[in-house]
């Protein structure tokens, strides 16, 4: 051990232990020295072995205080950060990709420990987790659905087309439902309209369920019509509670939409009515008789920083700004699919867009290596949806 740094004793806490094999000149003992006042030995601490092994001992750590601590001191004993030692330490530390994440400082060391509850199990038990999803008659079978309709687009009804579908043959349904199919906005009589557009909605997600698999997830992006004060969000989400699936969680997809903000206020400077404005969308998710979906290891293809980053249920994701060149004025944006298909399925799984519009849906699936089905009513639109697709090789 060299004599020009002390040994520091950590405070009782597991540490991960990182180590570099180099020699040490002099002024970078003295700053490892100073480096050790800078930070608690109850986060980090070093040792010198030899003056040829750097190890140093980390549980939490700032590493961007961290990094511009090492560069202020290396300007100061003015040495090449390059060849540095200290240098090789962070890019070692900045290679280790699993971590959590408190008051932005990195926890190396039981960042993923559950949290102990005393008499969990019991506590779960006895208050039921999705109580309202567990008398449901879903089979566990899987059927395999015919080749033509695979990584196909499909012109027509989703209704019609999803009765010729086996059940249990689908993985993930990822969809946004229009708000204007099968509706007349001339007639008059109040809602009426709205019955029959949440009826029509209601029987094609009835199929959806169906040719769900057995633990296959149902991801719906959608928009409270606010004007029309009709919370959509809420009603889908019990719709698919009453039919016995599982609410997995919820998205906000925050689109900083800021145009939106101050046009309209309702009752300017009044309580009479005011008009609340809103920069984001949900994501409504749920599976079909177990939170647990099947699947190979070997087809995961999520890296450690995206699921980090996507658990956490609130995603900054720019609009979609290329509508104008599908002629679509509702599209949504790739990187809302990605991500979703990313975290939520497998690749090679079967993805169903039941209102695919221009086909971002399938598209992305293809890209991501997922086999994809495709409806929509439209012929423009399933046209320009198999176009897109022509485009990825």
């Amino acid at each position: 051990m060299s004599d020009s740094l002390a040994i520091l004793e950590p405070l009782g806490n597991k540490f991960r232990k990182i180590e570099v094999v180099k020699h040490l000149r002099t002024e970078e003992l003295e700053i490892i020295k100073e480096l050790g006042k800078k930070f608690s030995n109850n986060d980090i601490f070093f040792e010198i072995e030899g003056n040829s092994k750097l190890v140093l001992y980390l549980r939490v750590l700032d590493i961007r205080k961290f990094k511009e601590s090492v560069n202020d001191l290396l300007r100061r004993y003015d040495l090449n950060s390059g060849d540095s030692v200290l240098s090789t330490l962070i890019a070692n530390i900045e290679s280790i990709g699993s971590y959590g994440i408190k008051g932005g400082k990195r926890i190396f060391v039981d960042y993923d420990k559950e949290r102990k509850v005393s008499q969990r199990k019991s506590k779960i038990l006895e208050r039921g987790s999705f109580f309202y999803a567990k008398e449901n008659s879903f089979l566990r079978n899987t059927n395999n659905i015919s080749d033509q309709f695979l990584n196909k687009i499909i012109q027509g009804d989703s209704e019609g087309i999803l009765k010729s579908f086996p059940s249990n043959c689908v993985d993930v349904i990822f969809t946004s439902p229009p708000y204007n199919f099968g509706l007349d906005y001339n007639r008059s009589e109040d809602g009426v309209n709205w019955n029959k557009y949440f009826d029509k909605l209601f029987s094609i997600f009835e199929e959806c369920i169906r040719v769900l698999k057995f633990g296959g997830r149902i991801i719906v992006n959608i928009q409270p019509l606010f004007s029309d004060y009709i919370p959509s969000h809420h009603l889908i989400s019990n719709f698919f509670i009453d039919k016995k699936l599982i609410w997995k969680g919820e998205i906000m997809w925050e689109k900083h939409n800021y145009n939106c903000k101050y046009t309209a206020w309702g009752s300017w400077k009044s309580p009479s009515n005011p008009y609340l404005k809103y920069t984001w969308e949900f994501l409504e998710i749920f599976c079909k008789g177990s939170l647990g979906k099947e699947g190979s290891k070997d087809h995961i293809d999520i890296t450690g920083d995206e699921f980090k980053k996507w658990v956490y249920a609130k995603w900054d994701i720019a609009p979609e700004r290329q509508m104008k060149k599908y002629g679509h004025p509702a599209m949504f944006p790739e990187e809302l699919v990605r991500r979703t298909l990313k975290l939520f399925s497998y690749e090679n799984d079967i993805v169903l867009d039941p209102f695919n519009g221009v086909g971002t849906t399938t598209l992305v699936a293809k890209k991501l290596g997922r086999r994809y089905i495709g409806i929509d009513v439209s012929k423009e639109y399933c046209n320009s949806a198999e176009r897109r697709l022509m485009e990825v090789l």
